[in-house]
């Protein structure tokens, strides 16, 4: 059986810059990286539909230590996927690879101190194994094999094309076609003037409005940073600035919702003048309840503007053989249905973990910093903000992994586990994360690790207090145990 020191699961923008970290701050560390699919890049390879793009500044979601230096901070999909591509390259990280290596099953055992990993391989689906000290989870929180999509009464009978975005045909023609896009999520609102553009005929029906929020596809002051500063500087002051404006913008949402709310209602309005932007574009929720939807240079806006692009609120009854019929008794027809509905959520890449032969419950552990879990032993999972760049997080917690690495390498021990001190048995569970509404979240909670009321079994989703309770804080906490010294057994 093959030995690590690290093994990383997942070869998208997490997994890569785990290792890119790895690379630099454990140099003596073997790792290996296994990817379920045949291809680098994870969410920016798999999804392909029209306009796929980033939701969020390029500046936060690019790695700490590989500045964007494209023009537009907000970035199509073959973009981001060259950039992930490139940090690969530009760290030695892609022959470490393994493609097509799906993780069924993880066992830890104390008395090896290692876990040992059940790996579907290749097309045929051999099972191997592979052991490793310490074990990186980066696969994200969705299932790579399905999508999220509601039952919908009749949709059989339908006559049109049906497609989910998580698995767009290469060749689709949408030219002079009815496009019905259901839902009103990131993915909806990209979908709706990419396929307007390409000619067709784009309805966007949603159960109930989200928040949009148009921002310009480049960011002026950063592109002049760049222009006249040094690389370094200019990324770093960059950064800082969409930071310190996107916390200072969602504390506000939360202080002050009511106030928020106009403002974000009132700049539509200016974009849709005349419009019924209560009925469309006035959410029942306030600010951040959901996360916002971003368009770029307002693409939707002008798409519905131009008259390439409805809004329809409203239920679904049931398919019919042309089309959609609504609650209210309207039809829509279509020659193409998209179910912009969601991701199918998976914890922890659907592994099965297990301790020393038990059964691993995530749901019934705490979160140690929103990145271990209480009684198991040397694994980290990665789980970015739901209200900043996945990526600022990613970045936290590749680089706490390699100072547990090199503390345990300092201290002798074999083992680091996060464990309840007899004052945290009192903790009221709470969800992995709070005030955050949105369904695909709601159908995943009950299956996350719970929060504590104390740190630190609190996950804060916010930047500033991550860094300080996971880039500066001190590893032995009273919580954290190194254990299992070298040659004990």
């Amino acid at each position: 059986m093959e030995h690590f020191d690290v093994i990383i699961v997942g070869a998208g923008l997490s997994g890569i810059g785990a290792a890119c970290h790895l690379a630099d701050r454990c140099p003596g560390k073997s790792y290996t990286v296994l990817e379920g699919r045949d291809a680098i890049g994870g969410t920016w390879d798999l999804f392909r539909y029209p306009g796929i793009r980033s939701d969020s500044d390029m500046h936060t979601l690019s790695y700490r230590f590989k500045p964007w230096k494209e023009a537009k901070a907000i970035a199509d999909g073959p973009s981001i996927r060259r950039y992930v591509n490139d940090a690969a390259d530009e760290n030695g990280v892609r022959e470490h690879i393994r493609f097509r290596h799906q993780v069924r099953s993880a066992a830890w055992s104390t008395e090896q101190a290692c876990w040992t990993l059940t790996v579907d391989m290749g097309n045929d689906g051999q099972a191997v194994q592979l052991s490793c000290r310490f074990l990186s989870m980066c696969g994200g929180y969705y299932s790579y094999e399905k999508g999220y999509t509601p039952e919908f009464e009749g949709i059989e009978a339908f006559r049109g094309q049906v497609i989910h975005p998580q698995f767009w045909p290469e060749t689709v023609e949408c030219n002079e076609k009815r496009v019905v896009v259901i839902g009103s999520g990131a993915t909806a609102m990209t979908l709706v003037p990419a396929m307007a553009e390409r000619g067709a005929s784009v309805t966007m029906l949603q159960r109930s409005p989200t928040y949009v929020v148009a921002m310009p596809s480049r960011d002026r002051l950063a592109n002049l940073f760049r222009k006249y500063l040094p690389e370094k500087l200019a990324y770093a002051l960059t950064r800082w600035k969409n930071v310190t404006l996107s916390s200072y913008f969602y504390n506000r949402s939360r202080k002050r919702p009511e106030q928020v709310k106009r403002m974000l209602i009132n700049l539509i309005r200016k974009q849709l003048p005349g419009y019924d932007v209560d009925t469309h574009f006035t959410p029942r929720y306030n600010p951040w309840d959901q996360r916002l939807c971003l368009v770029p240079d307002g693409d939707l806006f002008a798409a519905i503007r131009a008259g390439k692009a409805a809004v329809v609120t409203d239920h679904i009854d049931h398919f019919t053989e042309k089309g959609i019929k609504l609650k209210s008794g309207e039809v829509l027809e279509a020659d193409m249905v998209v179910t912009a509905t969601g991701l199918q959520l998976s914890v922890l890449s659907g592994i099965e973990f297990t301790v020393d032969g038990e059964r691993v419950n995530l749901s019934e552990t705490f979160t140690y910093k929103g990145m271990m879990f209480s009684s198991v032993p040397n694994l980290v999972q990665t789980f970015g903000y739901i209200n900043a760049s996945w990526t600022l997080r990613a970045d936290l917690t590749s680089e706490y992994v390699c100072r547990l690495l090199n503390r345990m390498d300092n201290l002798g021990m074999r083992q680091v586990t996060a464990r309840l001190r007899e004052e945290d048995r009192d903790m009221k569970p709470l969800d992995f994360i709070e005030s955050f509404s949105p369904g695909y979240m709601r159908r995943m909670m009950s299956e996350l690790p719970k929060q504590g009321d104390r740190m630190p079994w609190m996950n804060p989703q916010n930047y500033a207090s991550d860094k300080k309770m996971i880039r500066h804080a001190p590893l032995e906490d009273g919580v954290l145990t190194f254990e299992n010294p070298e040659g004990s057994r």
